[in-house]
């Protein structure tokens, strides 16, 4: 028998979770055909000994839905041997959308996902209205991983109800005609929906994003269209304080399960080091909803951001007073956070319960552009006010102003401590997720996430096995959103493959600053370490780091 390629020599982890064998894989036609000794010719020969081959690692939560347009590579998260990528998480996306509503949509990913405005004026074409619509386009830029999309429902109650979809609920006239996009889209291969809860998510005209003024009963009647047509998840962007669920959180959680009989899972559980108890408290409070299809989704990454205050600081918009910093221009941005008065209320509002624990003495200075400042880098707010004789709050704004706004701050902000973090991504009640790739382009990058959970937490940390992060990151994800030919080395599945070094896959935490963006706007990007290939529907993507210019990525569909 001739094969397309074989892969010799390899040890097969096969995302079973049950221990690695060696074995040889044939592949033909992208799909996998052979696990064994292999016999027969093939016209291409891979020798893997020394080497991992795994299931390609699916991401469940990117936001590449513009990138797709200039990045058909969707650059880092291949490098890390992703092999399907899914979008249109947190309710925020490209589609449907009119002429008149791109300005809409485009400020909703400025806002919230951090995206360059100046890359997605630059590199998005706009050539769809409708979600199929843009489903097709994005599949037709011929990418090189495979894509799939949750329909995100703030572009669809802006379609429908307009500018007071930020406003109002929709009235039953309305969300009959949202029911009927959403329809379409699922009938076209999306594989759910996703919305938002988060109070830091205020995009265009500094408001509430749409998705958030859906009530629990509007929501109830989207969920109901996947349970008439029996397929779909759901996907929450839910606490509105780390380590906190709320009643009416775990209430709206309660809704869609009965109304959808459809898996969902919310964003995010994260561990605190302030409240060492509250991750696995949550799980507990949850446990039975965990049995009827909710998932919540972890990181396996410390979340470790680069804080600047110019422009709209994401992580910032739940504080009341920041709000009115957003959506200026730089010279009234350092006119207002040189009030007083704004100083002495956001004092007030940092000081409350919330999103982001204020450890002045873990929040550094990282780069500075105006030489002067060049001595605070990698120094302390705490320390910087002590110097200067200031409340900390001063000291931030005022090292910013100096800097207008140019400077850049770490945050280390949650996952921060290792048993806190294991325990929870080892917990079979969880998804590995939050990537985030696409996003926040200039304050992280955590696509590396793949790597990083095999390296640092697998061979360094041992704290799971090898099978069983693979599991994690490959057959995990294929169950859980109904990707039925994906995730496992297996006869019979698509030939979506990665091969690495055991004693070298990582990624690095600290990311670099690289200018590849459309208008040369910049981004943050990690690279990975003992990646040998990355084989996507049989075709090599990557081999050695090297991208082989192929592009076999096509859409999963429901």
């Amino acid at each position: 028998m001739s094969h397309d390629l074989v892969i010799k020599n390899g040890i097969v982890v096969d995302g079973s979770g049950e221990a690695g064998f060696r074995a040889d894989v044939a592949i033909s036609d992208g799909l996998i055909t052979e696990v064994g000794k292999i016999s027969g010719s093939a016209r291409e020969t891979v020798d893997a000994d020394g080497l991992v081959v795994s299931p390609g690692f699916i991401d469940n939560h990117t936001h590449y839905d513009a990138q797709i347009c200039w990045d058909p590579m969707l650059t880092p998260s291949s490098w890390h041997g992703v092999t399907t990528a899914i979008l249109g998480n947190c309710g925020l996306g490209m589609a449907p959308v009119t002429a008149a509503g791109r300005a809409i949509a485009t400020e909703d990913l400025v806002s919230i996902e951090g995206m360059p405005v100046d890359a997605l004026k630059a590199g998005i074409d706009w050539n769809w209205e409708s979600f199929p619509e843009y489903m097709r386009a994005c599949e037709a830029r011929n990418p090189a991983i495979n894509l799939g999309f949750l329909a995100p429902l703030t572009p669809f109650r802006h379609y429908v109800v307009g500018e007071e979809s930020i406003e109002r609920a929709s009235t039953p006239e309305e969300i009959a005609t949202i029911c009927g996009l959403l329809r379409e889209s699922m009938e076209a291969g999306a594989l759910g929906f996703s919305t938002s809860k988060l109070p830091l998510d205020i995009g265009y005209k500094a408001q509430p994003v749409a998705s958030r003024l859906a009530p629990p009963e509007e929501l109830a009647a989207y969920a109901g269209v996947l349970k008439s047509m029996d397929k779909g998840v759901i996907q929450l962007s839910l606490l509105s304080e780390v380590g906190k669920m709320t009643d009416e959180e775990y209430s709206l959680i309660d809704t869609l399960l009965d109304a959808g009989g459809r898996k969902v899972t919310w964003l995010a559980l994260l561990s605190r080091e302030d409240r060492p108890e509250a991750g696995m408290a949550i799980l507990d409070k949850c446990n039975d909803q965990y049995r009827r299809g909710s998932v919540p989704a972890v990181a396996v990454r410390p979340m470790i951001i680069a804080l600047q205050l110019k422009g709209n600081p994401l992580v910032m918009g739940e504080l009341a007073t920041m709000q009115q910093a957003f959506n200026l221009d730089l010279p009234e941005q350092i006119k207002v956070y040189s009030d007083p008065a704004f100083r002495a209320a956001l004092r007030a509002d940092m000081a409350k319960p919330g999103l982001i624990p204020w450890n002045w003495s873990r929040i550094e200075v990282g780069r500075v552009s105006n030489p002067a400042l060049k001595s605070l880098e990698g120094r302390s707010i705490a320390d910087i006010a002590a110097e200067r004789g200031a409340d900390p709050v001063d000291a931030f704004l005022d090292v910013a102003v100096e800097d207008r706004l140019e400077v850049s701050y770490n945050m280390p902000l949650f996952n921060t401590n290792d048993a806190l973090c294991s325990e929870l991504f080892n917990d079979p009640r969880t998804i590995v997720s939050l990537s985030d790739g696409g996003a926040h382009a200039d304050m992280l990058c955590d696509a590396g996430f793949s790597t990083y959970m095999l390296g640092y937490w697998a061979r360094e940390q041992q704290v799971i096995s090898m099978e069983n992060a693979v599991k994690r990151l490959t057959a995990d994800q294929a169950d859980f959103y109904g990707l039925k030919d994906r995730g496992r080395v297996q006869a019979g599945k698509a030939a979506d493959i990665v091969l690495f070094d055991p004693l070298t896959v990582g990624s690095p935490l600290k990311p670099e600053m690289v200018h590849d963006f459309p208008g040369g706007c910049s981004r943050l990007i990690t690279r990975p370490t003992g990646v040998a290939r990355v084989i996507v529907n049989g075709k090599s993507i990557l081999v050695d780091s090297e991208e082989t210019g192929l592009m076999p990525g096509r859409m999963v569909r429901n």
